[in-house]
């Protein structure tokens, strides 16, 4: 296969891991493992955080709608922690930074998909905006309007790329992303350790990383 790009997801991929820091954040609240990714993924697509992820909700405004959202859900929580302790976790991976580097010096185009939201004066955003210089394209949901999984999202990074989705590699956390793009026909690899990940995207694209 002749690939010409590789697309990133950034947080748990290219920066720390969102899930990891809510995991804890739970823990420290006594928390059900899991019960905040549940209220995420079950009020898809119209809860608070489709909403915030979209564009749609100011983070101020979010932070009320996903409490009550998870109060429902059997939590009581402060939103504006759980995403302080988000903000933290944002920092790069060095490793995938090199990667980045020299998939460019081998004359592949790199792209970020990110859900991401508009987060003035929070650190996560501001290490999303320090990273556009490592990418040929930089696709935000906040500032599309369309977050991952909906396949226009996907469509509207290749085209910015000017690439067919067979000829790209894509890398993230979070599984149902990764079931959109391949059924794309895009090479998909998952982000759980990112020593393990950059491995096989070596094994893809043949060459070290």
């Amino acid at each position: 296969m002749g690939y010409r790009a590789v697309i990133f997801d950034l947080g748990g991929v290219v920066l720390g891991s969102p899930l990891h820091a809510i995991a804890r954040f739970e823990r420290e609240l006594g928390i059900r493992e899991g019960l905040i990714n549940q209220v995420v993924v079950s009020t898809a697509p119209n809860g608070a955080w489709s909403r915030l992820e979209r564009g749609e909700l100011t983070l101020e405004a979010f932070f009320e709608h996903f409490e009550d959202e998870c109060e429902a859900a059997g939590a009581r929580l402060s939103a504006r922690a759980m995403m302080e302790r988000i903000a933290e976790s944002a920092a790069p991976r060095d490793a995938m930074l090199r990667a980045i580097r020299r998939i460019r010096a081998r004359g592949l185009a790199t792209a970020a998909l990110t859900n991401n939201w508009a987060a003035d004066g929070y650190e996560v955003r501001a290490r999303a905006v320090d990273l556009r210089e490592h990418f040929d394209a930089f696709v935000e949901s906040s500032a599309e309007g369309l977050r991952k999984p909906d396949p226009r999202i996907y469509a509207l990074v290749c085209e910015r790329l000017a690439v067919e989705p067979a000829q790209a590699v894509f890398l993230d956390d979070i599984g149902r992303n990764l079931k959109t793009a391949r059924k794309l026909g895009m090479t998909t690899i998952k982000v759980e350790e990112p020593a393990q990940a950059l491995l096989e995207l070596e094994a893809v694209l043949g060459f070290t990383l």
